[in-house]
């Protein structure tokens, strides 16, 4: 089963650096921005309330590697993908392509824990009904993955 996402980004302004190229870290926010409409578009989010409390979805590891560079107003297609559904995390893959071309691949590792006001938040197995809903956002076909419009339209 192939799990993935689908959406746009145009490079604004204020992501790209002194050379008008689009900064690295501006990588990390978009693939953080784009697990996010991915649980919204499964019913869920990063952070939820069940009988038992809060929980959440803190990172556990983030990685980019850079391929070609993009500039101001250039649209990155990015595609994620539920690389592992694990016992107690996720690990998303992102790829950013412009005009074709790959541009980066990223990967994030989130592990799914019970919020406490009094302490750290704690990892636990993720539960039986969120595990379910990503699932179900994986029985399409990938040429069938959900995709949103991101910042390009009306733009």
């Amino acid at each position: 089963m192939t799990i993935a996402y689908r959406t746009t980004r145009r490079v604004e302004f204020r992501d790209t650096d002194a050379a008008g190229l689009a900064h690295f870290s501006t990588f990390f926010v978009h693939m953080e921005q784009v697990e996010h409409e991915f649980l919204r578009q499964a019913g869920l989010s990063v952070l939820m309330r069940d009988a038992e409390g809060e929980l959440s979805w803190p990172r556990v590891a983030a990685h980019c590697e850079y391929e070609s560079a993009v500039k101001f107003e250039d649209v990155l297609d990015i595609e994620l993908r539920v690389e592992r559904l694990g016992t107690k995390s996720m690990t998303f893959a992102c790829t950013f392509r412009s005009a074709g071309r790959l541009v980066a691949g990223g990967r994030i590792t989130a592990v799914c824990c019970r919020l406490d006001p009094h302490g750290p938040p704690r990892p636990i197995e993720i539960p039986a009904w969120i595990r379910a809903k990503i699932e179900a956002a994986g029985e399409k076909d990938e040429g069938d993955a959900p995709r949103s419009h991101g910042d390009t339209e009306g733009n």
